[in-house]
């Protein structure tokens, strides 16, 4: 009954914006048609109304699906149709007349398609199936041809985002961090870190390191937003894991923003909050918190500017990467102190969730090795040679990312993981405001050298001053 009952009030909206009173409201597909081709196009009931007669209204159809997705809420719950639904009807609702609607029907016909191993059996699935096989008759398309993605089609062109220092809002000072500071305070000090690949983490003290972390961890927990990620093994039985899940929730602040959560997993990279908005909602200040699609499925940008932070998150191949500039004051600003272990952005994975690089390099080479005595030497498809070779075409630096780059085709055969990387240091370019340290290498020697090191250097040191002292004594 929840569902009819929304189902009918979305539909009366719509039907009150779209229709005049007493005429019929048309369906998504059918404002497509021309009126020439509505008067001769045979009728089939539940796609094109000719008459109050003729067939089920809209809403009639609504009703029904509500009760359909009721009844079956496994096959809805899988079921991807209505998304491939709302994407033809934004078409629609913005497309002009020069707008080829040829171009946006096999767009929708490829958007069915993949649905189809998912959505057999579902009512709204097999609608559109047939209705689409109609429209594609009547406007004389063909399957072969280019496509487009409706949700980004307009009537007119969308203006360009602005930089962030020149983004025009009408929020109050107190919602843009930078000029809410005292005017005599020095200018904020920005950190940065990163999440990505097999995972590899850089912390906001720009500490490298290479964790397991299978499951759900926190990667940044403060007064103003919390982060958390999911991991996932990349191979069955290898300690190797990457993020397949990511949530970051902006808390409530003063007259700015209201609580947004953005949530995202593979193949779902949305380029809005959870709840449909692009903006911190209904404050003075909402605009200082916005989502800005990059790249459809592939990179968005979340900007908020009421806490100098702005975050990138990509899906590279099957697994998604995590980027963040923040100022320092922010990072710092725990609710719990004492419980912040485990924010892996302050403080790095615990010792026990780490992978050694260089014990993981020995025994790769102790592969290469045995491949040179007949057995097998071949991680995943991959030899380090060919590992390096694949990672110094994107990565020309022997960096930690070229390193991570390596490891990740070695652990895991995925070559996407040579992009990851990539993306991972590019996103360092832009967000890490020390040129200087964009790159990281490689700390040498291990701790027990350091020590072995030091106690050198004091044998040294005793041993001038006993000298100097057998010196002295001589000559006195």
């Amino acid at each position: 009954m929840y569902v009819t009952f929304l189902l009918d009030a979305l539909l009366r909206v719509r039907t009150a914006k779209r229709t005049s009173p007493g005429t019929q409201p048309e369906s998504p597909l059918e404002r497509a048609m021309s009126p020439r081709e509505r008067r001769g196009a045979p009728s089939r009931a539940g796609w094109m109304v000719m008459g109050t007669g003729a067939g089920p209204s809209t809403l009639q159809v609504g009703r029904i699906v509500a009760v359909f997705l009721c009844l079956f809420p496994a096959v809805s719950l899988q079921c991807r149709i209505l998304k491939c639904n709302s994407e033809f009807w934004d078409f629609n609702s913005r497309s002009g007349p020069d707008d080829d609607i040829c171009t946006a029907l096999r767009a929708y016909n490829n958007c069915v398609r993949r649905t189809a191993r998912t959505c057999r059996g579902d009512l709204a699935y097999h609608s559109a199936q047939h209705g689409l096989e109609d429209l594609m008759t009547q406007h004389n398309c063909s399957k072969e041809g280019p496509t487009s993605q409706p949700r980004t089609r307009t009537s007119a062109p969308q203006p360009q985002p602005l930089p962030d220092n020149q983004v025009i809002s009408d929020g109050p000072e107190v919602c843009h961090y930078e000029r809410s500071l005292h005017r005599s305070t020095a200018p904020p000090n920005y950190t940065y870190c990163g999440f990505f690949g097999d995972p590899h983490l850089r912390t906001f003290s720009d500490d490298f390191q290479t964790c397991k972390v299978e499951g759900a961890w926190p990667l940044i927990h403060n007064k103003y937003l919390s982060v958390q990620v999911t991991n996932t093994p990349v191979v069955p039985g290898s300690s190797a894991t990457a993020t397949s899940k990511l949530t970051i929730i902006f808390k409530n602040f003063q007259e700015c923003v209201d609580q947004k959560m953005y949530h995202a997993e593979t193949d779902e990279l949305p380029a809005a909050f959870a709840d449909g908005s692009k903006n911190g909602g209904d404050r003075h200040g909402a605009n200082t918190l916005r989502v800005v699609e990059k790249v459809p499925g592939q990179h968005v940008e979340i900007q908020a500017r009421y806490i100098g932070t702005t975050i990138v998150v990509r899906q590279v191949g099957r697994y998604l990467t995590f980027a963040v500039r923040m100022p320092e004051e922010v990072v710092n600003s725990l609710e719990d102190e004492d419980n912040q272990d485990l924010y892996l952005c302050l403080h790095g994975c615990p010792a026990n969730q780490r992978i050694d690089f260089r014990t993981f390099r020995a025994r790769a080479a102790e592969t290469q090795a045995a491949q040179g005595r007949g057995r097998p030497g071949i991680h995943h498809g991959f030899t380090y040679q060919s590992a390096v070779a694949k990672c110094k075409e994107r990565l020309q630096v022997e960096d930690m990312y070229f390193q991570s780059c390596v490891f990740d085709l070695l652990s895991s055969g995925d070559i996407n993981f040579t992009l990851a990387a990539y993306y991972a240091f590019e996103d360092v370019k832009t967000l890490h405001s020390d040129k200087s340290r964009h790159h990281i290498f490689e700390r040498l020697g291990s701790s027990a050298n350091k020590r072995s090191f030091s106690y050198m250097v004091i044998f040294l040191d005793l041993l001038a001053v006993v000298w100097w002292t057998q010196y002295y004594s001589s000559h006195l």
